[in-house]
């Protein structure tokens, strides 16, 4: 079971003192936020990619690369890479170089993005979504296992006798993951390439986030790559985490009250009753999460967000303190029990390459 901690990279006031971080500022923080949840055991580091105020993710390639060089161990990946707004070739040459850069330390998530009017400032219509976000995946799966394309189709120029440069390291494309909140077509997408399918599990119920998974786990057994137990599958969450759970409540209110994607709905209190939302103890934050897997069954990766709303660096950096040392351990165990033989962990390059060598057809699809 992989962990990780994303971040979206959103630029907020902070509640508390009144005070909003330069974008200068939120950037270098989340670097600091990547090491660090390396430094105290997580397997992960994921960006959002976002090209409107008041996020500063706008370069997912960029950020990561700075990472790879301050690390050792992470996996560098994102929690959108928006396949419908982005050229694939762009994206197959970007995610390469890092790839190389990284020494294989990474994998990416394909995501729609969730804001409407960004479409139009990349030249795309937003009722174009899904076919954009199916056919732009199916040019980038090619561009990363042959050598020379020649391609055609709705929404771009055709391609004759192209090679996307770098080639893949190893001749082994980064493992990729379809994010989906809403969208049946994304996870048979997923399924039919029998690539991984990640649920950022939010701002929705579980029983909502269930029947994608499950459908998923379906279609990947009816397209031939396992049984639906052995589909790749990932969640996220969001937490924030005190020694006890009344500190934190009492701290988290006004940044939740403030939040961008929560303020003006429901409750907190609301949200994690109905939600994967947890802000309590490091007991609390191990219940809930454990819940998970009576939802999703037996996944692959656990992705947790911890620095929303306008939360100071030294907030989010005792929180990944806290995770590390009372949370993470008794995850990683309590994850690994009942855990079938035959559930795979998550696709890393080193595995990918080691079953290329025993499996050299499958490893090629």
């Amino acid at each position: 079971m992989q962990f990780g901690i994303f971040s979206i990279g959103d630029v907020t006031a902070d509640p508390a003192t009144g005070r909003t971080r330069t974008e200068h500022d939120r950037l270098k923080a989340m670097v600091a936020t990547a090491v660090h949840a390396e430094e105290v055991g997580f397997d992960v580091f994921a960006t959002g990619e976002h090209h409107n105020l008041p996020f500063v993710a706008s370069s997912p390639t960029t950020l990561l690369s700075h990472i790879a060089a301050s690390t050792d161990r992470l996996i560098l990946s994102t929690s959108t890479t928006l396949i419908t707004t982005n050229d694939p070739v762009k994206i197959a040459e970007d995610y390469a170089v890092l790839q190389h850069l990284a020494d294989g330390r990474v994998d990416l998530m394909m995501g729609r993005g969730n804001t409407g009017p960004v479409y139009p400032w990349f030249g795309k219509d937003v009722r174009q979504g899904i076919p954009l976000a199916v056919e732009n995946y199916a040019l980038l799966h090619r561009l990363w296992r042959e050598d020379v394309v020649d391609w055609e189709g709705k929404f771009r120029t055709p391609l004759q006798g192209f090679t996307s440069t770098p080639r893949p390291l190893d001749g082994i494309p980064p493992f990729v993951w379809h994010g989906s909140v809403r969208s049946p077509e994304i996870a048979e997408q997923a399924a039919y390439y029998g690539d991984g399918f990640f649920v950022n599990n939010l701002f929705g119920p579980m029983s909502h986030f269930t029947k994608l998974i499950n459908l998923y786990r379906e279609r990947y057994a009816h397209y031939g790559h396992g049984t639906p137990e052995q589909a790749i599958v990932g969640a996220g969450g969001h937490v924030f985490v005190r020694p006890n759970s009344q500190d934190a409540v009492r701290e988290y209110r006004p940044y939740f009250d403030n939040s961008p994607v929560y303020g003006g709905g429901p409750s907190m209190e609301q949200y994690m009753a109905q939600t994967s939302l947890t802000v309590g103890s490091p007991q609390e934050v191990i219940d809930k999460t454990l819940t998970f897997r009576d939802h999703f069954g037996h996944y692959q990766r656990q992705m947790f967000n911890i620095d929303m709303a306008g939360l100071p660096l030294k907030t989010v950096l005792e929180q990944l303190d806290l995770l590390g040392a009372e949370v993470l351990p008794t995850l990683r165990k309590e994850f690994a029990s009942g855990r079938p033989s035959d559930v795979p962990d998550a696709p890393t390059h080193a595995s990918l390459l080691a079953r290329r060598a025993t499996q050299p057809e499958e490893a090629a699809k």
